[in-house]
């Protein structure tokens, strides 16, 4: 058991130290290559930090016996946008509330590319409601063709944030990897990132075998641990990245990290459960699913009223969670 703490801990060192070195080095990648903020959140940023969590349900699927492993699978797909939506963007809403009211060190308004996060936010709202509500269950050939529809719409999302009219990067920080260089090589930048990648990956393995065990130790069941605890777990590089950028006034970033993420989330992994797995979604699984909607939609709907009104929104939608958990642990408590 000590080891397994041990292993938590370090873990979860590896995952904060690596997110500041990787959201450096993504934002200086996304400077380079003359980028838009938004696409640099919503793609670059979103897809390196969803990887965690995306290889997770992986392993769990194609490695481990069909039963708990499609149920663990399944689970963590569905866990990553149900955390994304009513825990990272609430921790978003309240790092902004504690800003403005206690540390005086920002203002209420969140200075993001309306356009760009009202886009991902319909994005993830029609994608994860087809995996939800609209899977043909009993016919593979369709449920195939489900899969590949939701890939051609991430797809499609990559090319619509590509061509999207947006702000280019401001300055950057320095590079780690590259302090005295104000201008470093493009090799050096990619270099930082993917050893950051790296670095969170192995974090986030090792903070997830680490809950794993303690959490089988007490009795947590597998569907528990799979919507709950691991994605927790692989969803802190989007926490981490999100609060540094939110701090430093960089909300395009700390948003775009986010809702990005939640419409890959929605689209690539979910994909893969649909065509590997049973994909037949009932009970606390879909209640999970059904929050995250509810969550999503309530920060879209916010948006088209005031830009202030955002971190409120976004901080609400962490009542889903509490009910949530609430439900869960009455379940299997």
């Amino acid at each position: 058991m000590l080891f397994d703490i041990l292993l938590f801990v370090l873990g979860l060192i590896f995952i904060l130290i690596s997110a500041e070195v990787f959201t450096n080095g993504i934002e200086a990648l996304g400077h380079r290559l003359k980028l838009s903020t938004n696409f640099t959140g919503s793609v670059l940023a979103a897809v390196g930090t969803a990887l965690p969590e995306t290889i997770l349900p992986i392993i769990a699927v194609l490695f481990f016996a069909e039963g708990k492993g499609h149920e663990i699978g399944v689970g963590a797909i569905l866990g990553a946008p149900f955390m994304l939506a009513t825990l990272a963007f609430p921790l978003i809403g309240i790092t902004v509330l504690l800003g403005y009211f206690l540390l005086r060190k920002r203002d209420l308004e969140l200075h993001i590319e309306t356009i760009g996060f009202r886009r991902d936010m319909v994005f993830f709202l029609f994608a994860y409601s087809i995996a939800l509500f609209i899977v043909p269950f009993e016919n593979h050939t369709l449920r195939i063709f489900t899969a590949l529809f939701l890939v051609g719409l991430y797809v499609l999302y990559v090319m619509l944030t590509l061509k999207g009219k947006s702000n280019e990067m401001d300055a950057v920080e320095k590079l780690y990897f590259s302090p005295n260089n104000p201008h470093p090589h493009i090799i050096i930048i990619i270099t930082q990132v993917v050893v950051a990648l790296i670095v969170m990956i192995s974090g986030a393995h090792m903070f997830v075998s680490g809950i794993e065990k303690i959490s089988l130790h007490f009795g947590f069941p597998a569907l528990l641990f799979s919507l709950i605890v691991a994605p927790i777990a692989t969803e802190l590089p989007e926490k981490a990245n999100s609060i540094y950028w939110i701090f430093r006034k960089k909300d395009s970033l700390a948003i775009g990290n986010v809702s990005g993420a939640m419409v890959f989330q929605s689209t690539l992994p979910v994909s893969f459960g649909i065509v590997f797995t049973e994909w037949n979604i009932t009970g606390l699984a879909l209640v999970s699913g059904i929050f995250a909607i509810m969550a999503g939609f309530l920060a879209l709907t916010l948006s088209y009223v005031e830009k202030r009104l955002i971190p409120f929104g976004l901080t609400i939608g962490g009542i889903f969670y509490i009910v949530y958990l609430y439900l869960a642990v009455k379940e299997f408590v």
